[in-house]
């Protein structure tokens, strides 16, 4: 079966910022600031409503059955519209299972608001049975069906007080988790240009991500743990071969 563990990284839509809250001459900092700062006042979140994000990276780890990859979608120059479609036409090629932390409650919801927004297609991801009966009574939407597993939703017994974040969960299985980086400083970090570095710690949010799925699967018995570690060899020999800085930081990190 192909696995496939995604993630996304967002800044504020500042299109959405500027016509909604009449904010023409602003530059885009001024206007995504205050956005983030409206919001903060009226909500006392520093996460805004998920119609008000952008996409600017969305990268994913496919496990098939001839290897691994990580990787980003498109390039740096790559508009949100390229990156949505390459997104669903993944899902369109590979019918894969999704793998996400917390996918359920951010990161699907956000492609769904920006693909309505570019009129992107996805059909095989809005599914249920209609056309293809195999997705009836397993399809990605239901939230338990296994076509996607949010890890979050799942391992906290889709209990809000029992939720944990993936760093926590990555730290605590000896994965590395978060090296620097976070959600909050994806939005500086692209003003000043840094849209390479975005996509790396996106690629290593997914790598903890399909590590916690593989723990997952050995905890409910679908990996012995011989090949539980096979896995985890089949991930490090493909991180090595790539001889990228963040992948080979991350090798460093996990520990044995």
């Amino acid at each position: 079966m192909n696995c496939f563990a995604f993630d996304i990284e967002t800044i504020p839509d500042i299109d959405f910022g500027r016509e909604q809250m009449n904010l023409d001459g602003l530059s885009d900092k001024d206007i995504g600031n205050s956005m983030l700062f409206s919001h903060k006042q009226k909500t006392d979140s520093d996460i805004l409503s998920l119609c008000q994000h952008r996409i600017v990276a969305i990268s994913v780890a496919l496990r098939k059955d001839d290897g691994f990859k990580v990787w980003s979608l498109g390039d740096i120059t790559s508009e949100e519209p390229e990156l949505i479609k390459r997104f669903f036409a993944g899902i369109d090629k590979y019918t894969p299972t999704l793998l996400s932390w917390n996918g359920s409650g951010f990161d699907l919801p956000v492609l769904h608001y920006r693909a309505l927004r570019h009129r992107v297609q996805a059909k095989k991801y809005w599914e249920t049975g209609t056309r293809d009966k195999n997705f009836r009574f397993n399809n990605y939407l239901s939230r338990f069906h296994d076509r996607h597993i949010d890890l979050m939703d799942v391992l906290s017994g889709y209990q809000p007080r029992g939720r944990a974040s993936l760093d926590q969960i990555a730290n605590m299985l000896g994965f590395p988790g978060k090296l620097g980086m976070s959600g909050d400083k994806v939005w500086p970090c692209w003003l000043d240009g840094k849209i390479q570095e975005i996509r790396d710690y996106c690629e290593t949010d997914v790598l903890n991500t399909y590590l916690v799925y593989l723990s997952f699967e050995f905890m409910r018995g679908n990996l012995t743990e011989n090949e539980l570690n096979d896995e985890h060899a089949i991930v490090r020999e493909s991180l090595e071969s790539e001889k990228k800085d963040h992948l080979d930081e991350f090798l460093s990190v996990w520990k044995k």
